[in-house]
């Protein structure tokens, strides 16, 4: 997965959440564009506290592009990539 990539995501008007699914079988939901960073490598997600994306974030996890197996919008649809 290329940086370009996940910024179309997270640039995309109107933003639809995505989920990011790595090489370990785990994945992370994007419900919000300012829950994800895109660096050269890899990408910060911040993971929602209870308050939901509209709050503070409970943790991060960063996620190296080369593990990042495939990107699908919630309703399903996968991304190319």
């Amino acid at each position: 997965m290329k940086p370009e990539d996940i910024l179309g995501l997270l640039r995309a008007r109107p933003f639809e959440p995505f989920r990011i699914h790595m090489s370990d079988g785990s994945a992370f939901v994007i419900r919000h564009p300012e829950l994800a960073m895109v660096a050269q490598s890899k990408v910060l997600v911040g993971i929602p506290g209870p308050k939901g994306p509209e709050g503070p974030v409970e943790r991060t996890v960063f996620c190296a592009l080369i593990h990042i197996t495939r990107v699908e919008k919630l309703d399903g649809t996968p991304q190319q990539g």
